[in-house]
């Protein structure tokens, strides 16, 4: 079976690529379509092989895909997967639109509906450009989910957003963690517990300034941030004696910071949010907003902290409130067995049997 994998554009690391990792993982010898690619801010993708659009020869334009949303249709729809007996498309944006020939099956694995063009559209009304393409691009943008033959959601959010606003039936498949690699390293001995940890992309709209603020009235809690992004030279700013920054680590010392903290602090709310579901697989509790992906991850009450992120306080009250009580770490790991990526793959595996053998 030939198979195409289709992702928006190759230009970063975050949670969405981990996801990426995994369908590499189950398909290595597929060829990766996407507009732009960027093997240096995208360096797990160095090795595959990726085809990469024509815009792709401007190195200017590689890491700056949001001035270019205008030329989204025309990047994937001009792709032939006319070869192809299997096209997985994994979305935010525009992969999902591409064309495929009758015989062909197309699965796209739904991070979210765009988020430009629906939930979070008021968010960018503010560019004037954008005001002016957003009309027609949500047209085409409600075309592009009808190619699909089906799409898969990764949470019960993207779930209900797929339904209202695409009108389309999907099925959840929560994105894959490696259980056995946070589970495997944890060592009791090594635990110390004397600091709460972050782990984000350092830009606006994960909300890391509320935690350091809150943090900065409490001296006696020490918190660890791990990421880097547009805003770390103003959060750093921000920031106390007890608030410490660390650019970046190895996954081998990320498992050693996750299993080692009090608690996974999660202010951003997610479509999914991976770094929870580490967090918990590495035995560790989160304490997130009842928003989002956390709302699947998270057992309130039992492997972490729910807070309503709309009331003046929430989260230092949720850190109080999470210091006086006690969270069994068996409980978070085995919370997090639900997405491991062995199950994962056999759920992919067996949405795939149902158009293949059908």
């Amino acid at each position: 079976m030939k198979v195409a994998l289709v992702y928006d554009r190759l230009n970063k690391w975050g949670g969405a690529e981990r996801v990426l990792l995994a369908f590499h993982k189950l398909f290595p010898q597929a060829t990766w379509y996407t507009s732009l690619w960027n093997p240096h801010s995208a360096n797990f993708s160095a090795n595959w092989d990726v085809c990469a659009s024509i815009i792709n020869k401007l190195p200017f334009i590689r890491n700056h895909h949001d001035k270019i949303p205008f030329l989204m249709p025309f990047i994937f729809e001009s792709y032939d997967f006319s070869f192809y007996d299997l096209v997985i498309s994994i979305s935010s944006e525009a992969a999902k639109a591409v064309i495929t020939k009758p015989g062909t099956v197309h699965l796209n694995y739904c991070l979210t509906p765009t988020r430009y063009l629906y939930s979070h559209q008021n968010i960018y009304l503010t560019n004037p450009l954008f005001r002016y393409i957003a009309q027609p691009l949500r047209q085409w943008d409600l075309v592009a989910a009808t190619r699909p033959d089906e799409m898969i959601s990764i949470s019960t959010c993207v779930k209900k957003r797929i339904k209202k606003y695409y009108n389309r039936d999907s099925t959840i498949i929560f994105p894959p963690v490696d259980v056995s690699k946070f589970t495997a390293a944890v060592t009791p001995h090594r635990h110390t517990f004397d600091y709460y940890l972050l782990v984000s992309r350092l830009v606006s709209y994960k909300n890391i300034a509320s935690v350091i603020r809150v943090f900065a009235n409490m001296p006696d809690q020490n918190l660890v941030i791990i990421g880097t992004g547009s805003q770390e030279a103003s959060l750093r700013r921000l920031a106390t004696p007890n608030i410490y920054f660390i650019k970046s680590v190895i996954d081998k010392e990320l498992v050693s910071y996750y299993s080692q903290a009090k608690a996974l602090i999660h202010p951003a709310v997610e479509d999914f949010g991976l770094v929870m579901a580490e967090a918990q697989a590495a035995g560790t509790p989160v304490i997130a907003q009842n928003k989002g992906g956390a709302l699947d991850i998270v057992q309130d009450g039992v492997t972490g902290l729910l807070y309503d992120g709309s009331k003046e306080g929430s989260l230092d009250s949720a850190i109080k409130l999470f210091a006086k009580e006690s969270y069994s770490r068996q409980a978070c790991r085995q919370n997090a067995k639900r997405f491991d990526i062995h199950i994962w793959e056999q759920q992919i595996i067996e949405r795939i049997k149902q158009y293949v053998q059908s």
